[in-house]
């Protein structure tokens, strides 16, 4: 008597998409999801050091995929000139979503979360980021969500797969695999920019009062999060609810 549950439809296509994208390079992966892959696509940005990598690489293959942008209200001067100036020159079709609240009126009540410990920056993390991504998913109809996850970022990401996928909703990591160095190349071959302050250390870019450049701190895990933590949330939330 056979007690193991025979593969449902997602788990057959996962199992074919894990062994079809392991041999692809990152552009054959993102066409191979664009073909493949079911529902609407997607592209997620933080617009952080690197993050002209994955924009390029996704809009040759799509031009006019939505790109999602959490904005918190708090991030870098720089972001945001770093986000029109990459918005302009790649033309993205860019898709900006940010907290029901605003950040004057979270303050007013909450006060400054991230300075509360782990469940203040957690709450805040949860109604800035994640709350905003989900509306985003399901506001476009989002089947398969793109984003630029490499392994060799942070312990966290280490075990993460080219392709994961649950419900409705698909996520790719196309990129997942590659180096800083693969990172410098791709930007210097297409003559495109890193963040506005990779040049004064900072490594991993979020909002101003979460984030500090190497030269500020002792190791580069206190570079985000006072330490505490290396994820926000939004890369962890459940993706896979639709609707």
């Amino acid at each position: 008597m056979n007690l193991c549950p025979k593969p449902g439809p997602r788990e057959l296509l996962l199992e074919t998409a894990s062994r079809a994208l392991a041999k692809l390079d990152a552009t054959a992966r993102i066409e191979w999801a664009l073909e493949h892959l079911p529902g609407r696509h997607v592209l997620s940005s933080s617009f952080g050091a690197q993050a002209a990598v994955s924009l390029h690489l996704v809009t040759q293959v799509d031009p006019r995929i939505p790109v999602i942008f959490i904005d918190t209200g708090y991030l870098f001067p720089e972001t945001y000139a770093f986000v029109d100036a990459l918005t302009q020159r790649l033309d993205l079709n860019l898709h900006v979503y940010r907290a029901r609240r605003s950040p004057a009126w979270q303050e007013a009540v909450e006060g400054r979360r991230w300075e509360q410990g782990q469940v203040g920056l957690d709450a805040y993390n949860q109604e800035n980021k994640v709350e905003p991504m989900q509306h985003a998913l399901d506001e476009l109809a989002a089947g398969t969500w793109i984003a630029g996850l490499r392994q060799s970022q942070t312990e966290s990401r280490a075990a993460l797969p080219v392709i994961s996928g649950a419900e409705n909703r698909w996520k790719l990591h196309p990129i997942i695999e590659w180096s800083d160095r693969d990172v410098h190349q791709y930007l210097k071959r297409h003559d495109l920019p890193y963040h506005p302050l990779w040049e004064r250390g900072y490594v991993s870019i979020g909002d101003v009062h979460t984030t500090r450049s190497l030269h500020e701190v002792a190791n580069i895990g206190d570079t985000r999060f006072a330490g505490m933590k290396r994820e926000c949330g939004l890369h962890e939330m459940d993706f896979g609810r639709n609707g």
